[in-house]
């Protein structure tokens, strides 16, 4: 089938994926439909963030039959908000929406994000989870722990509930490409940036298919990132406990002199130890706090891009079709060129 592009395309849909090869079909059997309903120029931008799985070679096989699919492909796992920054940086789209693979966010809610976006001229529109009873309870108390600590950290800006799945103007995401944030966080940097903005809720279902693709270990580095890339406060912090430290140790000194003047000098082993391993706690709180700190400026001074592109699917027909027009014949039938003689050489000789 022949590619259908358009001069001027309204909508991108960005789709960071990692292995997912099990929910791809389900994904495109949902997402297509809701697309061609809108009656758009649109484009689908699947970021494949280095899988290692048929998710590749799955992405090919549905673009050969839909031919608003773009499949860009990461040189290796990136991460997440990477590969988010690759489509979001690569999507040709006046609006742009971002979606997960795993169709916990209902691909049904884009049509309702741009009509509200286009009604109301806002530049983002959140997808706000009204529902999160299919998670476990564990990662809605950590979700929720999470947003309360964001909004009193960054502030309310911040929605609560609300993920990666939202709509974006050209202007929002110009400004997004503009930061020069090393490691993104889209959750916090979209509300930082104040455009105007609507939500449109929804209920989280359940994934369709395969296993999360963010355990733990991930989730516990997202906060982090997002504490210490959108606020001081940890290092407030650490301030805080060496003053607490401080004056603890006032009062131990105070109560050590008076136990020496009582003559009561042995029994203070326990309450030394303690003294001990609560300053030496405090100190390795405080030198990790700063090392989250020193680190991200080690990061940025680097300047290491966060992804490489491998291979894009437009970038290859781009090149294909210029190779084949540099290929063609004169269409005018005129006639054929002949090389021009060299000029000969006109040096004087040497006497």
């Amino acid at each position: 089938m022949t590619a259908v592009h358009h001069d001027r395309t309204e909508l991108s849909v960005v789709i960071p994926m990692y292995n997912e090869e099990e929910a791809l079909p389900a994904l495109v059997d949902r997402l297509r439909p809701v697309l061609d309903g809108i009656r758009v120029p649109y484009e689908v931008v699947a970021v494949d963030d280095g899988s290692s799985d048929k998710t590749t070679d799955l992405l090919d096989d549905f673009r050969a039959g839909w031919p608003e699919l773009r499949v860009i492909r990461l040189r290796r796992n990136s991460g997440h908000q990477a590969a988010l920054t690759a489509g979001l940086h690569s999507a040709r789209g006046d609006y742009v929406a971002s979606i997960d693979a795993d169709l916990q966010d209902p691909p049904e809610k884009i049509p309702e994000m741009l009509a509200l976006a286009t009604a109301q001229q806002l530049d983002i529109v959140y997808g706000v989870r009204t529902d999160r009873s299919t998670d476990t309870g564990f990662k809605r108390r950590t979700a929720g722990a999470y947003y309360w600590l964001m909004r009193r950290l960054v502030g309310k800006t911040v929605p609560s509930q609300a993920g990666d799945f939202r709509l974006l103007s050209r202007d929002a995401v110009e400004a997004l490409k503009a930061l020069p944030d090393q490691q993104q966080v889209y959750r916090l940097l979209v509300p930082w940036l104040g455009f105007p903005s609507g939500q449109v809720s929804y209920h989280r279902d359940e994934r369709v298919a395969g296993e999360t693709k963010y355990p733990l270990r991930k989730m516990v580095r997202l906060a982090i990132d997002s504490i210490t890339g959108f606020s001081a406060a940890p290092l407030r912090l650490a301030t805080w406990l060496g003053v607490v430290s401080f004056f603890t140790c006032l009062a131990l000194l105070a109560f050590t002199l008076t136990a020496y003047a009582l003559g009561n000098t042995v029994p203070g082993w326990t309450s030394l130890f303690a003294v001990m391993l609560f300053i030496g706690g405090v100190q390795l709180i405080c030198f990790g706090l700063l090392g989250e700190y020193v680190g991200r400026i080690y990061t940025a001074v680097q300047q290491r891009p966060t992804y490489f592109i491998a291979r894009d699917s437009d970038r290859d027909r781009e090149r294909a079709e210029a190779g084949a027009g540099e290929g063609k014949p004169e269409e005018d039938g005129g006639p054929e060129r002949v090389p021009e003689p060299r000029p000969k050489d006109r040096r004087r000789p040497r006497p």
